[in-house]
């Protein structure tokens, strides 16, 4: 879902009965997901976009993992789920292959994080 007004919408997501749904996320900081997080019970996937695929720089590991903190700042581990911003097969494989390799090497880095946090 790109830019979408949740606050309107958030009762007819949860009615959907999805297992995951993907939001855009990286043009708008984090804006939009404390719909997810206060005043309804919303316990499935979502999957907030940690990079903005229409963006000739690729993110680095870092950048990436830094985002995917702000994210976990508001949303619970369990149902936060990584992924790029909506338009993927838009992107030039050159630019796409570096950019998903750094989005699962931090990943992959936070997993660890938070596994050894326990």
């Amino acid at each position: 879902m790109c830019y979408s007004n949740f606050n309107d919408i958030i009762h007819s997501i949860i009615n959907m009965d999805a297992d995951v749904i993907t939001i855009e996320n990286s043009r708008s900081d984090e804006k939009l997901l404390s719909v997810f997080r206060e005043g309804v019970n919303y316990g499935v996937g979502i999957g907030p976009g940690v990079y903005d695929i229409h963006s000739p720089k690729i993110p680095s590991t870092e950048e990436i993992a830094y985002r995917i903190n702000k994210m976990l700042a508001i949303l619970e581990t369990d149902i936060l789920w990584v992924n790029p911003d909506c338009g993927l097969k838009t992107g030039k494989y050159t630019d796409v292959k570096p950019a998903l390799s750094n989005m699962v090497a931090a990943a992959k880095l936070l997993r660890t994080q938070l596994a050894s946090a326990k």
